[in-house]
């Protein structure tokens, strides 16, 4: 691979990227941006293609944590470097792994010095390379969440706090924090969206001619690098000019009462939580007018700001669409505009009505008032459109019946409770079930199997001490051989694989049940979302059973499958129980670590012949003896109930809790009503 970056100016479209990544470069508070696309749409080229523009630093020489020699750290663990020499370097770009783990990002003891020296030094970290650069994280949304947590507390507080196995350090850690992510493949918790200053959506052009572009510039640069960057060496190095010089005037620039009172109105109005989002938008506003060469923010300032910092920080939970309402933007900055001066007498008829400034409504007018065309936008959200509303009474088939029902929309939410599989897994970290994990607490010490992976100091300390004398001590120095070295058992909890086994018949879409269902599943897929579980989805009804939903870490793409789901016809439960069956075998040769858990929603009816229920017991007995953990949804509702439900539930081995059960008791009741004892089902506990 080439060590020629690829040129910044050379990347075709995606304004709003480029300007959210200039406008961090000119002013690091803004904290950062997120950057949320679809795979191969250029996010990480034009990250490492904006650490090229970056101005060179000094740094002083002999400093770990690149001080400037101008301004130097006066908390540096390396000193306070007083008239040290300084040398020039390029900005750092800091790119973080996926697996990295806390202590190699905020550093920790060394170890080496510790041991051979019986002295406390510190290691620094990724923090302490990335000060004063970028940090780069490729697929943030799959790290760990207490390691996203830790990386923006350093970028908002621009300092790394380090108080660990002994040592304390504080130093400080400002970057252009900088995280991409692909949807499909799970969302980060609202709490971390909310550290990431901008967000910016992407996806590749549908213009074909955009896209030859794209192609014809990747394989020029693929061909020959030096020359292709040699071609957009004078744009970028304007484009360089233009960062530092926008980064001269950021101090001067104003922030005025005006803008400041649109920026405060337009968060209230859209409902933010707290004030990070006001700061943002202020900070935001500011490197706008700096990188435009003004000394004063304007309205489009803190319009652009609201565009890059608010949509993220709108959703209230992972299945609410991002974005903002364009027309009440519009609306609430034109409520909070600086008013015009009063004409004077003296004024000539210029100043009349006819030379109303903008926002009066008229047909010419500008400045950011709502549009008086009623037209409907077409790039407003489909959802909206009366093409799209759900039908007031939709047709509900016969149970039993082959003709499908139209899709119908999920009733309220429900209060769900947590199950966890079983004893202790080793795979991803979550908030399910228990797990050994690279996080979490340290409950024991044991030999390493392996390559030494986490050092537990203090049992390999006790390991060695005995053994001092026999071995020749001399001086402060341990004497250490390999039996001694213990490593920490951390145990924490892990994410889980929730498939969802959904019956779609004909006898469930009967008396509205079905839209008491989908409230109830869409309630556990935002569990899903909340314990960073992975879900799959599997319907079955009429002739067979089908993968609606492919094991993923997207629970958007299983609300909006459960929303379209269709009803109607024969209900093959059996089909459905051995598509799980299948599923699930796929999903343990790709991913032995992460545990099954089988969410049945069903009422138990079973039809297609005489033997269906026969059948269904069988596939259920299957899944049962690979010791699947399983939770049974029993939507039986009526006077006369059959008990089927409760029945496949004893034959899977699973836990039965009914839609009435979820209505009317709380969490804990259910959890205490429900416990399977030791005696009758040995291998389920809920919890």
């Amino acid at each position: 691979m080439s060590d020629v970056r690829y040129p910044f100016t050379a990347i075709v479209g995606m304004a709003d990227l480029r300007l959210g990544l200039l406008l961090n470069a000119v002013s690091p508070a803004v904290g950062g941006v997120l950057v949320r696309g679809e795979k191969g749409t250029a996010k990480s080229t034009m990250v490492r293609a904006l650490a090229g523009l970056l101005p060179s630093i000094a740094v002083v020489g002999d400093c770990r944590f690149a001080c400037d020699p101008a301004a130097p750290d006066p908390q540096c663990p390396d000193g306070t470097h007083p008239q040290a020499a300084s040398l020039d370097r390029p900005a750092q770009l800091v790119e973080l792994p996926v697996g990295v783990t806390e202590d190699r990002i905020v550093g920790s003891l060394d170890l080496e010095r510790a041991l051979a020296e019986g002295v406390k030094a510190y290691e620094p970290g990724l923090l302490a390379r990335a000060h004063r650069g970028v940090l780069y994280i490729d697929e943030v949304n799959l790290l760990q969440d207490h390691v996203v947590d830790l990386l923006l507390d350093a970028a908002a507080m621009g300092r790394s706090y380090v108080e660990r196995e002994g040592v304390s350090v504080r130093h400080a850690a400002r970057f252009l924090l900088v995280g991409t992510m692909n949807p499909e493949e799970g969302e980060l918790r609202p709490q971390l969206l909310d550290r990431f200053g901008l967000t910016v959506e992407i996806a590749a052009t549908r213009d074909p001619v955009e896209r030859a572009e794209v192609v014809r510039r990747r394989l020029a640069y693929d061909a020959d690098p030096a020359g292709f960057a040699a071609r957009y060496e004078a744009e970028e190095r304007a484009l360089a000019e233009r960062i530092t010089t926008a980064r001269a005037l950021l101090p001067s620039v104003e922030l005025g009462d005006p803008a400041l009172r649109q920026i405060t109105a337009v968060c209230a109005a859209f409902e933010v939580d707290g004030l990070r989002a006001d700061i943002v938008m202020a900070r935001t506003a500011v490197a706008l007018a700096a990188w435009d060469g003004r000394t004063a923010v304007a309205e489009e300032d803190v319009r652009k700001a609201a565009q890059l910092a608010l949509p993220h920080r709108r959703r209230r939970n992972p299945f609410d669409a991002p974005g903002l309402d364009e027309e009440q933007l519009d609306r609430t900055l034109e409520e909070h505009a600086e008013p015009e001066p009063s004409p004077s007498p003296e004024d000539g008829p210029e100043d009349g009505p006819e030379d109303d400034g903008p926002g009066d409504g008229g047909p010419d007018g500008g400045g950011g008032g709502a549009p008086s065309d009623p037209t409907p936008d077409p790039s407003s959200d489909p959802g909206e459109t009366p093409s799209q509303d759900a039908p007031p009474s939709p047709q509900i088939p016969k149970p039993g019946s082959s003709r499908e029902s139209a899709p119908v929309a999920a009733g309220d939410p429900y209060r769900t409770r947590l199950f966890k599989v079983p004893g202790t897994g080793k795979g991803a970290q979550g908030r399910r079930s228990p797990a050994e994990t690279d996080g979490g607490q340290t409950v024991r010490s044991r030999r390493p199997a392996g390559q030494l992976t986490r050092l537990h100091l203090a049992a390999t300390l006790q390991a060695a001490a005995p053994h001092q004398v026999a071995r020749g001590r001399d001086g402060r120095a341990l004497v250490l051989r390999h039996d001694d070295f213990r490593e920490q058992v951390r145990q924490g909890r892990e994410s889980n694989l929730v498939l969802f086994v959904v019956d779609a018949s004909g006898s469930m879409a009967a008396r509205q049940r079905m839209t008491a269902v989908k409230g109830a599943v869409l309630s556990l897929l935002m569990d899903a979302y909340q314990r960073r579980d992975k879900i799959g989805m599997i319907t079955f009804r009429g002739a067979g059973a089908e993968l609606a939903l492919p094991p993923t870490s997207s629970v958007e793409v299983g609300a909006a499958r459960l929303e379209q789901l269709p009803t109607g016809g024969r209900t093959p439960l059996a089909a459905g129980l051995l598509r799980a069956h299948e599923v699930l075998r796929l999903e343990r040769l790709r991913d032995p670590h992460r545990r099954p858990l089988l969410v049945v929603v069903t009422d138990g009816r079973a039809t297609g012949g005489r033997a269906a229920l026969a059948e269904a017991g069988q596939a259920a007995a299957l899944l049962a003896a690979q010791g699947t953990a399983a939770v049974v949804l029993d939507c039986e509702s009526g006077h006369v109930r059959l008990g089927l439900a409760r029945t496949l539930a004893g034959q899977l081995g699973a836990t039965a809790v009914t839609l009435d059960e979820l209505r009317a008791e709380g969490v804990a009741a259910l959890v205490h009503a429900h416990r399977p004892s030791a005696s009758s089902q040995p291998r389920r506990k809920a919890a």
